[in-house]
Order: C-alpha cells, then structure tokens, then sequence
C-alpha cells in the first residue's frame, strides 16, 4: 500500500491517514507497519506480513 496523505492542519491528522493505519493494523499477527515520513508529512504506510510455520503440517495456531 503506497498513498500520500497530509494532515489537515498543524494539530490534526487526515481522517483517510487514520482509516488507513486501523485497516493496516486490522488482522495483522505478525508483522510490522512503516509509516514514512517526508516534511513533516506522511507521505507512505508499508505494511509487511509474516506468516510463520510451526513444522511441515502447515501454519501454527495460537490462542487469542
């Protein structure tokens, strides 16, 4: 996911910047989320996914 996003003023965040980092994080077991920033403006949110495997039989599941 590459999008430029702009705050709205000097005190808030976009609202889209917002939605966009919850879907990000939303589902996410094992992973990070970037969030780069150029002139004081977020300008990218990367988000990387892991999947991680216990043994051959396919992947771990663990208890919430």
């Amino acid at each position: 996911m590459t999008t430029t996003y702009s705050t709205t003023n000097g005190d808030g965040l976009d609202p889209a910047l917002v939605s966009a980092l919850v879907a990000a994080l939303r589902g996410l077991r094992f992973g990070s989320i970037e969030v780069v920033v150029h002139d004081s403006r977020v300008v990218q949110l990367e988000r990387r996914e892991r999947v991680r495997f216990a043994d051959a039989d396919g992947p771990r599941r663990t208890e919430r």
